[in-house]
This record gives C-alpha cells, structure tokens and sequence, in this order.
C-alpha cells in the first residue's frame, strides 16, 4: 500500500507541474498532504511538515541570503571591470571573442541567475558577433554551458534541491564538487577555443579602432544608481574572503552568508532607504527559491515520515539487478542528464533522487555521494524545453531554439562527462560500492 501511494504520489506530482495545470511551489504542498489523508496518516501531518520543514531550515536561509549577497555585488558593479576588461581584449579576434565570451558568462552566471546572465552577456557580446561575422549560435552555446556548470553552486537551485530531497548540507554536496567544476570550466574553454579557431581560420582577424565600441559604460548591474565603483576593492577582498571561508569551512553556509550579506548592505549602502531598495529589487526571485525550499519540506515530511520512501527503495531495490546496485552513484550522474532534460529539476529532486538514494544506501552509498552525482546533468538539463530562461536566449540571441539545442547539446553533454569522469578520479563520489 506504502509503496503504490508513494509512486503514486510521485507521478502525480511530476505530472501536474509538468504538464503545468499546478506550479511546483503548490504542487509540492497539496500533493503530498492529499496523499498522506488518503493513506490514512492525518493526526500525524502537522508534525512531519513541521519535520521537514525545520530540516530545511538553514537550506532556506543560506539561499536568501546568498542570492541576496550576489545581486548586492552585482549591484554595486564588483564585476563591471571585469566585464569591460574581456570586451577589452577580445577586439576583433574570433578566438578571443569565442574565449571571453565563456569567461565573461562564467563570471556573470555566479549570482544563478540564468536569465539575467542571458540579458547582460548577450547584450555585451552580440553587438561583437555581429560586426566581426561569428554565428550566434557560438555565443548561445558557450552561454549556456558556462551557466550550466555555474548552476551547480549552492544557490543555483539543483544543490538546493538536492539538499532538502535528501536531508544533507548543501556544503557537502558543493565544495568537494569544486574540482570537478573546474573540470567542467576547463572544458567548456576549450570548446571556446576550438570553435574560435574555426572561426578565425573562416573569418579571420578583423582589427577595430579602439573608439569603434566603447566600453567605458558597460555595467553588469542593471541598477545605474546602486552601483558603488569607489568601494570595488572593498566588496571584492569581502567576496574573497567569504569563498575562502566556505571552502574552508569555518562556519555554516547560512551564517557566512548572513554576515557577508550584512557588511556589504552596511558598507555599501548605509542609508536605510538605499538598503531597503535593494532588498525590494531582488525580493521576488528570492521569494520564488525560498519559497519552493520550504513547500519542498512538507513534501520530503511526509514521504520519509510516512515511510513511503522506505517502501519505494524497498521495490527499486528488487528490480535493480544485483550486479547494479554498488554503480547506483554513477548511474545516478548518468542519468540526471536525460531525467533533467524530459523533467523539472523539481520532479527530478524531490521525485526520483530520494528513492534511487534511500535504494543506494543499502549498497553503502551515502546520501551526500548520491546528491553529488545527482547535479552532474545540469548543463544538459538547461537545454530542455522546460527551462523558460532558455528561450529567452534564444530569442536575444535570434536564433531557433532547435538549431541551438542540436549545436550545444553534444558539447553539454560532453561537459557533464569530463565533470563525472573528474569527480570519480577525485573520489567525490564512488564508481561502485565496496560493501
């Protein structure tokens, strides 16, 4: 019984928001109260929602407050001279051009924002494509890969999603990915390289006078008056200093947040009008993650609380031939790219991942190890239909969604492969289990 109400609860979540006659903040909360009536579970809902969502707690506030800090910096224009200094030294160069523009929206795409990194990196590098010759669709498919692999970071929403799914901090899935990460980057900046090359060889070097762009106006912020060019120093030593901190460890991810969030508001920003605006001019996307971290909570309460979970792994582990299960780490990273691609990261996460893990630990797999895997997908998974910002690049872009999904989804892909072949050589996560 446990078992068909957890499948079935699972199916009909992915089916609403998927076929999107619900939104996944609802869905999340109705569904699994509904279920959890009709299993017979009603005087104990109230105390396992207020369970689940106590565990996700901190996930919440490290996501405010870490939105929050990355749009203040973005704001404030800490990314402005790097920004200029790329379309700087890309001039008419096509190698250079195809290079910095994957640097450029690795940079942008650190806030998680795809459709903000789309707006401002399509705005600068469009204008460049277009007098030099290069494809647009270049541009597009670097764009998008660099934000792929930047997704993965803690507030790009997958981590998040992976952490509250499976009850795990979001430290611990993110910084050991770190170097796998890297693995990613390097890749995508030799696809940059590559198609620059090609480029080069068709089109040439075109030399512009050093007046023809000017980039002395060129800002990431979308806020003209929040920006804070005399403090630059400042918030970038603050930004150094709270990475080195979260990779270290020295406190939790909510904490180091709030206090970087707190010094930035009070040094760049001391009046309390200003701070208020800037509160108000992010509210609504940290609303909409937040928001979703919470209702998720109510979800994963009455999955696990109901014993749902247990019932499902219990039935997965029976179809799982025995040969399969220790590699559940791996086929998890492999197939989070075509479960991400046919589905929401929300049906996915809060979906699929919990039974493939709870089925994973009895191989000896920890729950950490699975969440890990479990984000490889994600820059396959930002070409799929389902990903709105997506269409917004292809249309600042001016090309065809489905000419950009058949240039950059074999490069996705390949991305995704040298982030998993990096974190199985790292041992971030394990190709198969000893126990």
């Amino acid at each position: 019984m446990l078992t068909f109400l957890g499948f079935a609860m699972v199916i009909t979540f992915m089916f609403l928001i998927m076929t999107k006659r619900l939104s996944a903040l609802i869905a999340l909360i109705i569904i699994p109260i509904l279920f959890a009536l009709f299993g017979g579970f009603a005087p104990k809902i109230g105390p396992m929602m207020l369970e689940g969502i106590t565990k996700l707690a901190p996930t919440g506030v490290m996501l405010m407050f870490a939105i929050l800090y990355f749009a203040l910096m973005i704001d404030s224009g800490l990314f402005d001279p790097a920004v200029r200094k790329i379309l700087k030294l890309v001039k008419g160069d096509p190698l250079k051009v195809s290079v910095g523009t994957a640097v450029l929206a690795l940079v942008v795409s650190l806030d998680g924002d795809g459709a903000t990194t789309y707006m401002i990196c399509v705005a600068a590098m469009l204008p460049l494509y277009s007098r030099i010759g290069m494809s647009p669709r270049i541009m597009a498919g670097l764009i998008i890969l660099a934000g792929g692999v930047m997704n993965m970071t803690p507030w790009g929403g997958p981590t998040a999603r992976a952490a509250s799914a499976l009850h795990v901090d979001p430290s611990d899935i993110f910084v050991p990915m770190i170097p796998a990460m890297l693995a990613g980057v390097v890749a995508i900046l030799a696809i940059a390289y590559m198609y620059g090359k090609r480029e080069r060889a068709r089109l040439g070097e075109l030399h512009l006078a050093g007046d023809e762009i000017d980039h002395s106006e060129i800002s990431v912020s979308q806020f003209p008056d929040a920006r804070r060019p005399k403090l630059i120093w400042f918030n970038g030593a603050l930004t150094l200093v709270l990475m080195c901190t979260l990779i270290a460890g020295l406190l939790p991810l909510p904490v180091l947040f709030m206090v970087a969030f707190s010094i930035a508001m009070i040094v760049n920003y001391p009046c309390l009008q200003q701070q208020k605006d800037r509160v108000a001019a992010h509210a609504g996307s940290v609303l909409a993650v937040v928001g979703l971290i919470f209702a998720a909570g109510i979800f994963t309460g009455i999955l696990s609380g109901t014993g749902m979970v247990d019932a499902m792994s219990k039935s997965l582990l029976a179809v799982i031939p025995d040969f399969l299960g220790p590699y559940l780490a791996v086929i998890t990273a492999l197939v989070s790219m075509p479960f991400t691609f046919f589905m929401s990261n929300d049906a996915f996460y809060y979906g699929v991942l919990p039974v493939l893990a709870e089925a994973a630990s009895h191989y000896g797999i920890t729950a950490v190890e699975m969440a890990r895997a479990s984000i490889v997908g994600q820059p396959v998974h930002l070409l799929s239909p389902l990903v709105p910002s997506t269409y917004l690049l292809v249309a600042l872009a001016g090309i065809e969604f489905g000419d950009h999904q058949r240039f950059t989804l074999k490069w996705a892909v390949l991305v995704c492969l040298c982030i998993m072949f990096a974190a199985l050589l790292m041992g971030i996560f394990p190709l198969f289990s000893t126990l």
